[in-house]
């Protein structure tokens, strides 16, 4: 029964790969019921004010159409404070342009979509407030920020060593709205049976769905199944309900059938959330020979007026780097805008811009290497909380990128290297992540024929997961790949944290890994290794990780970028990125490698083409499609060399890994902006990175 050699580590294919290639692995829209309905939202055209009325008679004299929702004829939800969002169609109030303020539900989608374009509301508009700046009166400070962590933190006496400091810098940071654009749209099917519905979800975890839904409507949570067995990308947009769920179970409920809703693109700029853009001053002091004696970082961000989300934009810098006197805070303003959510690598990604642009300026200012400069300043325990680390990887990422990318052969100068019209520069900057667990169960089965079955709620939102769980209980269970059968995707199996915060494998596993020794161990010890006629199951689980108490877990790694400027246009180009990370043992090298590559591609994006535009006269995002809000494609991205170096941190988990999902994001804008200004002289600390910043 025994499997001869570990298939973790390995290259393994995807093993729902040829089921995505052929079209037989069905996301969420794609779901076949009878009888089943449409829906299509209308969205609200003011930010702030109410509804006076709906006429919604020629709506209803359309062909095909069933029932149309508002706030006149809702059902009442049950929703608290901190889902407010979540209140659809539940007052007259418009808090944001483009919440939703009724929907058309109807045979085809075609005559839903029709008839919601002839709903006539009339508002009462009032003046909006959407301008975020640092230097407004009514900025906050929120109780906690994002994953729990705190607001503020101070150490030492910031100021006066900033003051007394031999080398100094005040620089201030800023980044744009960035919206979350997965390639499948956020889609739901809402069936009802009796009091109990089922739902086909595009979404990063069904658990948290089914509890959402099951709250709003007031239903025991055993009675809301959502199915997502496969999502086409998330990057955090998925991982928490929004309206357009609520929307559909409502829809089907009044329909009195199964309904289908999808959002279109546009649609979803406006209701599945975005990252909140930031404002960051940092001040760094140094010695002259570049140790560090000071860092501050004061960060000035939104939420809406109906939820609050505190990104944690500062939090990477408490522990990255070594200084006696340190300082972080976050504080917020209440806007007439959609509520921000989490994307990819949240808080790291544009905490990190900020942190590492400005120790390449730091770097600069003490005219030391910018890799020496993050060496020297590396820390014997975390700063932030005193607790020594399970690994940090940081160094040897940087030495070991360094070596690779040729960066000893680096003239500091800036715009001195050329390629006829072309500036060539180049950059460095360091990424980190948390090493997350949480608590997750599973269960293991084996049939009479030695078939090997692993269940849990876990979630692939394109990630790998099928391969990477299947690899992890293969081993577990010492058998070969082919006999073990995975399931996830679906409420109705052991519960499991969302694949999200780096945290997926990470939590899943150890539950697979604990079911599966349950089984070897009752397989041997109640029945000598042979497979009774019933089969056997063993529940498996793992809580949340005792070790983190004591120990600073962190995934590490160092970036490495080459641009080439044409001169008199101020075109950027990316020639060459290189990645090196420490990220614990990697469960699949060719899925690791995907992941890291596509976070180094999205952080490229980030640095170069990323920004949603907020027009103020409307509260409105002027770019809602892919025609405006611009995202990198085939033509930006040069060869990406993606490497990691041999790391097993046990702390985190019984398998040694930690996530991989997030990090290959972080630091890479930073190391693109640091290279454009070797290239050109030019700082640019406002992303993205435009010609006419250059010129």
């Amino acid at each position: 029964m025994s499997s001869t050699t570990s298939v973790v580590g390995a290259s393994l294919d995807r093993i729902d790969g040829p089921k995505k290639v052929t079209g037989a692995a069905l996301y969420a829209f794609e779901h076949r019921l009878e009888n089943v309905a449409y829906a299509y939202p209308v969205q609200s055209t003011i930010a702030k004010g109410r509804i006076i009325s709906i006429n919604s008679a020629r709506a209803r004299e359309v062909p095909g159409v069933l029932a149309v929702l508002s706030h006149e004829n809702a059902i009442r939800l049950k929703v608290e404070d901190d889902d407010a969002e979540l209140r659809v169609f539940q007052s007259d109030a418009i808090a944001y342009h483009g919440q939703f303020v009724a929907a058309v539900v109807a045979e085809t989608i075609e005559q839903a979509r029709y008839a919601a374009g002839l709903i006539l509301v009339q508002y009462e508009a009032q003046p909006h407030d959407v301008d975020l700046h640092a230097d407004r009166p009514d900025l906050y400070k929120p109780d906690r920020i994002n994953a729990g962590f705190e607001t503020d933190t101070s150490t030492g006496d910031v100021e006066e060593a900033l003051s007394s400091a031999d080398v100094s810098i005040d620089c201030t940071y800023t980044t744009p709205y960035y919206h979350n654009n997965p390639l499948e749209p956020h889609a739901t099917i809402a069936a009802w049976s009796d009091d109990s519905v089922t739902l086909y979800d595009a979404n990063q975890g069904p658990y948290r769905i089914s509890e959402d839904v099951a709250s709003a409507f007031g239903l025991e949570q055993q009675l809301v199944r959502v199915i997502s067995p496969y999502v086409g990308g998330g990057f955090g947009s998925k991982a928490f309900t929004h309206p357009h769920v609520i929307l559909a179970v409502m829809a089907a409920k009044i329909a009195g059938r199964p309904v289908k809703l999808a959002l279109t693109r546009q649609q979803m700029f406006a209701v599945v959330g975005y990252r909140t853009p930031t404002i960051q001053r940092i001040r760094l002091g140094a010695s002259s020979d570049g140790h560090m004696t000071a860092i501050s970082h004061d960060v000035v961000e939104q939420t809406s007026t109906l939820e609050e989300f505190a990104e944690q934009t500062a939090v990477c810098t408490r522990m990255m780097y070594a200084a006696p006197n340190r300082r972080t805070t976050h504080r917020l303003a209440r806007l007439d805008v959609p509520t921000p959510t989490i994307m990819r690598a949240p808080g790291e990604a544009p905490g990190m811009f900020g942190l590492e642009s400005a120790m390449d300026e730091l770097a600069i200012a003490c005219q030391v290497d910018p890799v020496e400069l993050r060496v020297r300043n590396e820390p014997q325990i975390d700063p932030a909380t005193g607790h020594p680390f399970s690994s940090r990887g940081l160094i040897a990422c940087l030495r070991e990128g360094a070596q690779r990318f040729g960066w000893d052969v680096r003239d500091p100068a800036p715009r001195v290297r050329r390629d006829g019209r072309r500036l060539i520069g180049t950059g460095v900057a360091a990424s980190t992540y948390p090493a997350r667990r949480r608590p997750s169960t599973a269960l293991a089965r084996v049939d009479r024929e030695g078939n090997y079955s692993v269940l849990t709620a876990a979630s692939d939102i394109g990630t790998g997961t099928w391969t990477a769980l299947t690899q992890i209980a293969a081993d577990a269970l010492q058998v070969e790949v082919d006999r073990v059968h995975l399931e996830i995707g679906d409420s109705a199996l052991p519960r499991a944290p969302i694949a999200g915060g780096s945290m997926g494998i990470a939590s899943w596993g150890p539950a697979i890994v604990d079911a599966a020794n349950k089984l070897r161990t009752r397989l041997h010890d109640e029945y000598g290794g042979v497979v009774p006629d019933a089969g056997l199951e063993s529940f498996g689980e793992s809580g949340d990780n005792p070790e983190a108490s004591h120990l600073s877990m962190h995934a590490y790694g160092a970036q490495f970028a080459e641009v080439r400027i044409d001169s008199e246009t101020g075109e950027v180009g990316v020639s060459r990125l290189l990645g090196v990370f420490a990220v614990g043992r990697v469960i699949n090298a060719k899925t690791a490698r995907s992941q890291l590559l596509g976070g180094m591609t999205m952080g490229l994006s980030m640095a170069l083409h990323e920004e949603t535009v907020l027009d103020p006269r409307f509260g409105d995002f002027a770019n809602n499609d892919f025609a405006g809000y611009h995202i990198a494609t085939n033509a930006d991205v040069p060869i990406v060399e993606v490497a990691w170096i041999e790391e097993d941190d046990s702390h985190v988990n019984v398998m040694g890994a930690k996530g991989i999902g997030e990090i290959g994001m972080v630091g890479t804008a930073a190391a693109i902006a640091n290279a454009v200004h070797h290239a050109t002289g030019v700082r640019i600390r406002d992303l993205p990175i435009r010609l006419d910043k250059l010129l």
